[in-house]
């Protein structure tokens, strides 16, 4: 089997991979151990101009190799706090109002994925299929391609892709959608995302895309497809019933002295709708005084991108209203919301999802979003919770058995907990089973096989001027 060659902007560690790590992590390293091959990205450290180009830090892990960069800070402000964060991030998640976009951000973006690109050619071999992700790391395959690699090169975004109507608001967009033409297959994760890609084609690129996902533009032919990102199930319901971690748990239930519990889990981020959560929960306790010191939002909302302003302004949003609102509804005994501003292990929050009777997932727009699937597995099947999710979260495609709520909607959210709160075992459990068809059908092994089947049997001579890595 050739070897493969994952590309992201932060790589997780050896250590990272055999335990707390998220999906991409499990996901990838699974493929990369398979094969053999080599994991490429930035460190996640700032360092000096000389120390970045000493040339990637390498770690192997048996047939795996971990090979890292560190970026200057002039780099990092305009690659990463910049144009990927401060104008890519927003837009696709239909945030324009949130987007600043400034030109020398962007060429900053356009040249760390040319030197990104220029560190990695040296570790590549003429069969490596190479499998970038995310909008960090749109350009990097053009960059490649400018240097003479032929390679097989996929590339999947993890993010929503926005209707043409919104991409339109970056300037440089057709730049950005020639890039992503330069490989020869482009991921989504739903329907929804690669219809904006194809609608952007043919109206804005003078392009075609047919109904199999075959796009042709800006003189590329390439495929797209829709790889749904999942989890294992099993592996989650056996981290939620760890012996390990149950002590934890025995001491948040015995604090919550016998109340319902609803668990929420995000980053803290715009994105994920935690202040409309928060006002729902409110309006629960407003309308409902028969639950006030009968139930208790437990919000984890570890910290993200924190010397960007923005988001010191939403932790500061947020505190504001977990505090306003505590100090509305608290008792002696009794806190309506404990917020954290923290991490947890992940095994952990999965035991602390299996003893909650609501998993509230209200983004105002996501990708996928790992954590209602993962909320879902952790249940016990004899007594599971209801999962309460945002229309707009990817994950509603598949998790048909959740309560849907338009995350705009204060009083349908808040309606909606009430209802979970009050929910029939029978009806609880046929939702659970529901939703568990679906997080089998659609597991992390089935969208990390089926995106690299889909590119290792790309046909390299359907392009003109092909010729494979090292010979140049």
């Amino acid at each position: 089997m050739t070897r493969l060659v994952v590309v992201s902007n932060r790589v997780a560690s050896p250590t990272e991979t055999k335990g707390s790590a998220g999906g991409l992590a499990v996901g990838v390293f699974g493929a990369l151990k398979d094969s053999g091959g080599v994991w490429f990205g930035w460190s996640g450290d700032v360092v000096s101009d000389s120390v970045a180009n000493q040339g990637p830090k390498l770690e192997q892990d048996g047939a795996v190799t971990f090979a890292t960069v560190g970026l200057p800070k002039k780099d990092y402000d305009q690659y990463y706090r910049g144009f990927s964060n401060a104008t890519l991030w927003p837009v696709f998640h239909y945030r324009n109002d949130l987007a600043v976009y400034d030109r020398e951000e962007y060429a900053g973006y356009r040249r760390v994925n040319s030197w990104l690109a220029h560190r990695a050619i040296k570790l590549l071999q003429p069969d490596d299929v190479i499998w970038v992700h995310d909008y960090h790391l749109i350009p990097f395959g053009e960059a490649l391609r400018s240097e003479g690699v032929t390679n097989r090169m996929g590339f999947f975004l993890h993010i929503p892709f926005p209707s043409p109507q919104i991409l339109l608001n970056i300037p440089p967009h057709a730049e950005l959608v020639k890039s992503l033409c330069c490989y020869d297959v482009v991921g989504f994760q739903t329907p929804g995302d690669q219809a904006a890609f194809h609608d952007y084609i043919v109206r804005h690129a003078h392009g075609t895309a047919t109904a199999d996902g075959e796009v042709e533009a800006f003189g590329r032919r390439l495929k797209t497809g829709v790889y749904r990102i999942g989890i294992f199930p099993d592996e989650i319901a056996e981290q939620a019933t760890r012996g390990e971690a149950r002590q934890d748990v025995m001491d948040l239930k015995q604090s919550l002295e016998g109340r319902k519990l609803i668990m929420s889990v995000d980053r803290l981020d715009y994105s994920k709708g935690l202040v409309e959560r928060f006002k729902a929960f409110e309006h629960f306790l407003e309308k409902s005084p028969e639950w006030r010191g009968n139930v208790t939002l437990v919000q984890i909302a570890p910290p993200t991108r924190s010397d960007v302003d923005t988001y010191q302004q939403i932790r500061h949003n947020l505190e504001y209203e977990a505090g306003r609102i505590n100090g509305r509804y608290s008792g002696l005994d009794y806190t309506p919301i404990r917020y954290m501003n923290q991490r947890y292990d992940r095994w952990k929050l999965m035991s602390l999802f299996r003893e909650s009777q609501i998993g509230l997932v209200t983004p105002l727009r996501d990708g996928m979003n790992l954590v209602a699937k993962e909320y879902v597995a952790a249940q016990n099947p004899d007594d599971p919770g209801v999962l309460v999710l945002s229309q707009f979260a990817g994950a509603a495609d598949e998790m048909k058995g959740a309560l849907m709520v338009n995350p705009h909607d204060i009083v349908g959210m808040s309606e909606a907990i009430g209802r979970a709160l009050s929910m029939p075992l029978a009806e609880r459990r046929e939702r659970y089973e529901t939703s568990m068809v679906m997080l089998r059908k659609y597991d992390l092994g089935v969208w990390r096989d089926s995106f690299l089947a889909d590119l290792r049997g790309v046909n390299l001579n359907k392009q003109p001027n092909k010729r494979p890595a090292g010979n140049k």
